[in-house]
């Protein structure tokens, strides 16, 4: 009788558990925000109401002062961006592609002529529609948030987390996600 009522107990214990991580997952991203703080190496997920839902430690770009201004600068870019791609199949794990460079970065490089007319276009016209903007410009681009963090030293530009913490963002992160990074 009351290894019965342990097998119910514990049935419905897993029943219970079950439905809430269905529900979890049918219910919709719970990360609404990351931000990431290149000089304290972290990235913290914010939910819906403005909590803390988790922080990970982080690795950011070799070059760590100053934002990314080219292909090959090896730094994080800095700024408002957001999640235009998600790669569950990345050489890094599972990898979340934001979108740099973005309208204020495609300004600055054009003002700068670093790239031309057609280029800042393309850049903007990417950002007005939230697609992913071209990434094959002299700003550089294919810029992550990925998995694998093995190098301490730094990414060539992207944010790696450990292949834990991309998992468990990479399910509750929709694309559109706004990302803020900071110095």
């Amino acid at each position: 009788m009351v290894g019965i009522r342990v097998v119910r107990a514990v049935r419905i214990i897993v029943l219970v558990v079950l439905v809430c991580a269905v529900a979890r997952l049918v219910g919709g991203p719970m990360v609404s925000r990351i931000v990431v703080s290149k000089s304290q190496r972290l990235l913290t997920a914010y939910g819906a109401d403005g909590r803390v839902l988790k922080v990970f430690p982080a690795i950011v770009g070799r070059e760590n002062a100053g934002t990314k201004e080219r292909e090959g600068d090896e730094r994080t870019p800095e700024g408002e961006y957001y999640v235009c791609f998600k790669n569950p199949q990345s050489r890094f794990h599972l990898s979340l592609g934001l979108n740099y460079p973005n309208r204020s970065d495609a300004r600055r490089a054009l003002e700068r002529g670093v790239i031309g007319p057609v280029e800042y276009r393309e850049i903007a016209e990417a950002a007005e529609t939230k697609r992913i903007p071209p990434w094959k410009t002299p700003l550089g681009g294919e810029i992550f948030i990925h998995g694998e963090m093995r190098d301490r030293s730094g990414t060539a530009g992207c944010v790696a987390v450990t292949n834990q913490a991309i998992e468990e963002l990479f399910p509750q992160v929709a694309l559109g996600t706004p990302v803020l990074i900071e110095p």
